[in-house]
């Protein structure tokens, strides 16, 4: 006969309790997207305690559908109730989350991620099944765009003032101008901050996915900076050889099936003095050190994204997003530069100065 385990009833109510908090959040996601969508966030944004009649007219919405949106807001923290008034409140430290799309915390468009994730559960349960890649193409819509969003802010806030003055030298190489490549570009939204700040260079986006590269070259020519951006379609290790004086990549190189050969390329496009900016999901180096929200949410995102697309491009070295500095600088190491140095990091990110 077996064992029947015995129950800690203790610890079985607080985990149950946190796999109920998980799942209200998964619903709580649907609403700030509709939220987020028709305006609601908006039309409360510094407009102090409104009733659910005000909110509607504000937003051109049914009343009655209104009415419970605020209440599962007020239920979730995410907005205020005045129980006396019977009226609700974006507060503004919520506004910054919810309503300011120039935020850096600014979070709506995020949820567009696990959007996707569940839209494309039938393929990663195949991708489990059979051991095969998902390219990043292969995805919903959504994940592209979600990921530019949920990058593009933070991006925004820190690039430019932060990351790149950590780096010994590349501001003035910048000032005077060089030749920089974004490989992974994406929506090109890193692009354009680097293009903005610095006039005397010339910058380059290389990506696989021809989708983010139209965004990409909208983006551009909406702010006005084609004469300084060249897009093309390329992979991490066959992209023209530029002699760049800063290769950027951006979140990407775990997401690449050969990180050491995109690394090699690095080193032979690579101008003589230039630098490897590199910048990765927050993450130590050991499963231990990791187990937070913010690396749940990582190694969540890898097992079904980043994995899947490495694995897609024949998966000789499948770092996942939480690839740590150790294994990291080893990707370097092995493509013959000598130099790895942390220059910054944030609760999110792992910024490198990596140089031969």
């Amino acid at each position: 006969m077996l064992d029947t385990p015995k129950i800690d009833q203790a610890r079985l109510e607080t985990f149950a309790t946190r796999a109920i908090g998980d799942l209200t959040a998964g619903y709580t996601g649907v609403m700030v997207s509709l939220g987020s969508k028709l305006g609601l966030y908006s039309a409360m944004a510094g407009a102090g305690p409104l009733s659910a009649k005000e909110v509607a007219k504000r937003a051109g919405c049914a009343e009655r559908y209104v009415s419970e949106w605020l209440n599962a807001q007020a239920a979730g923290g995410y907005i205020a109730y005045h129980g006396l008034s019977d009226t609700y409140e974006l507060l503004p430290e919520q506004a910054m989350v919810l309503a300011d799309e120039d935020s850096p915390v600014y979070i709506p468009h995020a949820w567009n991620v696990p959007a996707s994730m569940w839209f494309d559960e039938a393929k990663s349960l195949e991708a489990f099944r059979t051991g095969k890649g998902v390219a990043w193409g292969e995805h919903d819509r959504r994940l592209s765009c979600g990921s530019a969003a949920f990058f593009r802010n933070g991006y925004r806030a820190a690039l430019v003032p932060q990351w790149l003055p950590a780096l010994d030298g590349v501001v003035e190489q910048l000032e005077a101008g060089i030749a920089v490549a974004d490989v992974g570009c994406g929506y090109g939204h890193s692009t354009l901050l680097m293009a903005q700040a610095f006039p005397n260079s010339r910058f380059f986006g290389f990506d696989t996915h021809l989708g983010s590269l139209d965004e990409a070259q909208r983006n551009s020519e909406a702010a006005g900076l084609s004469d300084r951006i060249e897009y093309g379609l390329a992979r991490a290790d066959d992209y023209p050889d530029g002699q760049y004086g800063l290769i950027c990549f951006f979140d990407i190189l775990h997401d690449l099936g050969d990180p050491v050969a995109a690394a090699r390329h690095a080193a032979k496009t690579l101008a003589p003095g230039g630098t490897v900016l590199l910048v990765e999901p927050f993450a130590h180096d050991h499963v231990k050190d990791n187990l937070s929200p913010v690396a749940q949410l990582y190694y969540s995102a890898s097992t079904v994204i980043c994995t899947a697309h490495a694995i897609s491009e024949g998966g000789h070295m499948v770092l996942g997003a939480q690839a740590g500095e150790a294994r990291l600088a080893e990707v370097f190491r092995k493509a013959g530069f000598t130099h790895f140095r942390r220059a910054v990091e944030t609760p999110f990110n792992l910024i490198f100065e990596v140089r031969r």
